[in-house]
């Protein structure tokens, strides 16, 4: 599959606008770069800055251009730019290779990508050319995407919130308000859960990709359960964030797959996000809940795609264990679990 971009981080002088701030030009914006960077977004496409400039003057700048909204967690200071880049990964949590950087200096780009070969280098001439380019250009526009940037900018006023908070994080998780929904995949879901079979790595059991039309069989099949959910707080909502696709059991004997008796966990899938939030561990307590429910033993694949080791620990921290050599069959050996108290589960 063809490398998507999730983040695109500009330079300022001579990339967004003509001229050298620092030097006192009157630097203007450039021409169509404000309607490139609003195409973006409505893609769901984040965007950033990584510059070498005083972070106050540029800032003013760029809100005196309307743009401050866009940018999220900007790097405007006189260090190397591989280190603002690796800094903006860091705080968006999404990995290098999702990254794009663009620059009009050649060293400053080489410099990049020197240190961080994974991430796409832009010229800046082709600034007017980057919605055209195919890391740029996801199959599916969901409500999700639209909202991407302001959920961002949700979760860095939570960050605020939770760093003046005084006490525990599952005391600080209490006052967020926090509701989980868990349903079935309907129709109408089917864009945001291809999307996030091809955006979500890092908290992805497996790996595994699956085409549109094969998501979409998944709904009517008689043998799958497949669930998408939400999370919301009293920020905003985090979008449509999990997936869990079961497949239950009637095959007898050596080399039938899912076994009668077995309720397997084919995928399961969680957004970054919401990775402190605890919402792995309280879908894993839904899927316990329907085996019980189905007198069946519950086991889970798992590849390991060398990014995926926080989704295995969810599994083990729940009481899953290795159910074959090659680990690729995880087996669920505990009892009755139950929701976190500070999560309002709907659907569970």
């Amino acid at each position: 599959m063809a490398k998507e971009i999730k983040c695109l981080i500009w330079d300022l002088d001579n990339t967004l606008w003509d001229g050298t701030l620092a030097e006192g030009a009157d630097v203007a914006l450039r021409e169509g770069a404000a309607e490139v960077m609003a195409e973006l977004d409505r893609r769901g496409i984040l965007q950033s800055v990584a510059s070498r400039n005083h972070f106050d003057d540029a800032m003013d700048k760029i809100k005196r251009f309307g743009l401050d909204g866009f940018f999220l967690y900007p790097q405007i200071s006189w260090g190397n730019k591989s280190d603002a880049v690796r800094e903006i990964a860091k705080e968006l949590n999404i990995g290098l290779d999702s990254l794009a950087f663009m620059d009009d200096e050649p060293t400053e780009r080489a410099e990049v990508a020197f240190h961080l070969p994974e991430v796409l280098m832009i010229d800046a001439k082709d600034y007017l050319g980057v919605p055209d380019m195919e890391a740029f250009k996801p199959k599916y526009v969901t409500e999700d995407s639209a909202m991407r940037r302001r959920m961002y900018i949700d979760d860095i006023e939570r960050k605020a919130r939770q760093d003046e908070f005084a006490g525990p994080n599952e005391e600080f998780l209490k006052t967020l308000g926090m509701e989980l929904s868990i349903a079935p995949v309907r129709p109408g879901d089917l864009e945001r859960v291809f999307e996030l079979t091809v955006r979500t790595n890092q908290l992805n059991s497996t790996g595994v990709t699956y085409d549109f039309d094969e998501l979409s069989g998944y709904i009517d099949s008689e043998k799958h359960i497949f669930l998408i959910a939400a999370l919301s707080d009293k920020f905003g909502p985090y979008g449509k964030i999990g997936l869990a696709l079961l497949e239950e059991g009637a095959g007898t004997g050596e080399g039938a797959g899912v076994l009668d008796g077995e309720l397997r966990i084919r995928l399961m899938l969680m957004s970054c996000r919401v990775l402190s939030k605890g919402v792995g561990s309280a879908i894993l307590v839904k899927m316990t809940r329907l085996a019980q429910e189905r007198g069946k033993r519950l086991t889970a694949d798992f590849v390991d795609t060398g990014r995926n080791r926080m989704m295995y620990l969810t599994y083990k921290l729940m009481g899953f264990e290795e159910a074959n050599e090659e680990g690729t069959i995880l087996q669920y050996n505990g009892g009755r679990r139950e929701y976190p108290d500070y999560l309002s589960v709907v659907g569970g």
